[in-house]
């Protein structure tokens, strides 16, 4: 059997748990539901549910990894070997959302170089974005030089390639975007969006809110996915399990609030306050912002800062979810890296192309009423990551008990959120996730609106 690696330190861990969380659900979706339900109030909301529910989730599955050693199918049957089928069920999460999560990496290079080419005018058009991906041969072309790229990093293995590159992107990602938001906060018309965005309206606060702030945390911290478990599988005995958490969530939750900063008072000041312009889906990004950059002074520039941040983020996301699924078919096979990332980049750009092609030559073919790449979606998010959740709070809440996760997480150090989290994994976890998979089902197929 091959020697298990590890990351070299605490703060590698860190980075790349922290880079694996930090993804276009943090860039794009975060400041979109801000936007959409209240600014300042689902900011609140958020802060709230990430150092609670968000933080017993993580600390679990990271827990979990790190007392097995091993990914999610493999620790699974580890804990229960009657549960084994939450680790299977959580494995198709990241086999399902990669292909199409580097559909759209393929979107954030194809702008990328829009923006460093000079080309942002263009671009700003109404129908560039849908022109391009109603296209064939484009869309294919940038969805294969970004799956190959993280195909390359995954490849070089856990300490040269996953956690070497998270240390370069992660502070650069942090750099840069607090640097646009810096920028952005000073055009005119801008400190409107940020007063929006920072101001809560308690009056605002609805069930609807809370769902879609708990249902972020699953974008947002790459949650039910068996990313973290991987992870967790590859972090050192002696390091502090309970500050590495909370480490992971301030810089999860930290981008994110940068990116609304940077979103929220760019639509402001472009649109003249006027919300609506924030409520356009993937068209705030790919649609929306590059009219505001169309607009302002060193337009151009911002923009190509922009999409650079968002393809760091997309990135790091990337490898996250492909090294969980080349450790998982690693464990099940013995085949060694090399030979299995070349598998999964072959596998992956196959399944990926009927997504990508979804919006142009295969935008005739519906799934449940959605298209290819929202119906892979739909069955990852709405589906199987509130499942997995919710068995894993289960198993680990009612069946082996809240005490493994407890004792493995002081080995390493002091749980001074131990009562919390006991409350939250055995009973406010299960009905909240509960309550967002119904909800979500039911979002869906237009029964009820979030």
């Amino acid at each position: 059997m091959q020697e298990k690696t590890s990351f070299t330190s605490k703060l590698g861990f860190v980075l790349a748990a922290a880079g694996s969380a930090v993804g276009l659900g943090n860039l794009w979706r975060f400041p979109y539901l801000a936007a959409k339900y209240g600014g300042g109030t689902f900011l609140f909301i958020y802060l709230i549910v990430a150092i609670s529910f968000g933080f017993t989730l993580m600390l679990t599955e990271i827990a979990i990894g790190r007392k097995t050693g091993m990914s999610a199918v493999n620790a699974y049957h580890a804990l229960d070997k009657r549960f084994t089928f939450i680790g299977y069920l959580s494995a198709l999460v990241p086999i399902i959302i990669f292909p199409y999560y580097c559909v759209i990496g393929g979107w954030v290079v194809k702008y990328l170089t829009v923006y460093l080419s000079g080309m942002a005018k263009p671009a700003a058009g109404d129908s560039y974005f849908t022109n391009f991906i109603s296209g064939t041969s484009q869309p294919l072309l940038f969805l294969l030089i970004f799956i190959a790229l993280t195909s390359v990093i995954v490849a070089m293995g856990v300490e040269k390639g996953v956690e070497k590159f998270s240390k370069i992107l992660m502070p650069f990602l942090v750099i840069l975007s607090i640097g646009i938001a810096i920028y952005v906060m000073t055009i005119p018309g801008a400190m409107n969006g940020v007063i929006y965005y920072l101001k809560p309206d308690f009056s605002k606060i609805s069930l609807n809110a809370i769902l879609a702030a708990l249902g972020q945390l699953f974008y947002s911290m790459s949650l039910a996915m068996g990313i973290m478990i991987t992870y967790g599988s590859y972090m050192k005995k002696e390091d502090d399990l309970e500050s590495s958490v909370t480490q992971i969530e301030i810089f999860d939750t930290g981008i994110a609030f940068i990116s609304g900063l940077i979103i929220i008072p760019a639509v402001f000041a472009f649109s003249g306050g006027d919300e609506s312009a924030l409520n356009s889906g993937a068209g705030l990004m790919f649609i929306t912002l590059p009219k505001v950059f169309a607009n302002m002074k060193m337009g151009g520039i911002l923009g190509g800062a922009f999409f650079f941040l968002v393809f760091f983020a997309a990135l790091t996301s990337s490898i996250s979810l492909m090294e969980t699924i080349v450790s998982i078919i690693k464990e099940k096979t013995g085949f060694s890296r090399i030979t299995v990332c070349i598998l999964v980049f072959v596998i992956s750009l196959i399944m990926a192309i009927p997504s990508s092609l979804g919006y142009g030559l295969l935008s005739g073919i519906q799934l449940l009423g959605l298209s290819i790449l929202d119906f892979f979606d739909f069955i990852s998010n709405s589906l199987l990551m509130p499942i997995v959740a919710l068995f894993t709070c289960f198993v680990v809440g009612h069946i082996v008990g809240p005490k493994l996760v407890i004792d493995e997480v002081e080995n390493s150090g002091s749980f001074k959120r131990k009562k919390l989290y006991i409350i939250i994994i055995k009973y406010i976890a299960p009905l909240f996730l509960l309550a967002i998979l119904i909800s979500s089902i039911l979002n869906t197929f237009g029964v009820i609106s979030l």
